[in-house]
């Protein structure tokens, strides 16, 4: 058994600024991928979305052996990552079409097995 990650990165802006019938939309997209897992044996460890990036709390490590603590992300980008999926698989292949099928209805992923 594997465990991978599922990030979902998008433009927060753009996604606040969305009709509700495009967030209906991606909430019928969810579902759907969540059955897809169910129905290739997937578990879901855990799922969720993420509180806006600008309420991220950055920590690296300072030159003084303490840490820089900054409020907002670790980088700015165009896109963020709003939301996971934390999942256990044991059939890669099947999690990855269950993925491009996620993909192919407009999601943007990024698909990463964890190291062991």
């Amino acid at each position: 058994m594997s465990r991978y990650l599922i990030l979902l990165p998008a433009p927060e802006a753009e996604w606040a600024a969305l009709p509700a019938s495009e967030h209906e939309k991606g909430m019928r997209s969810h579902g759907q991928f969540q059955q897809d897992l169910r129905q290739g044996g997937h578990q879901v460890v855990a799922v969720g979305p993420l509180e806006p990036s600008v309420l991220a709390t950055s920590m690296r490590p300072g030159d003084d052996g303490g840490a820089v603590v900054t409020e907002g992300p670790f980088s700015e980008t165009t896109e963020q990552v709003v939301g996971f999926y934390l999942l256990d698989s044991e059939d890669e292949d099947d999690l990855r079409a269950a993925c491009e099928r996620f993909a192919a209805r407009g999601e943007h992923i990024e698909f990463r097995r964890m190291a062991v």
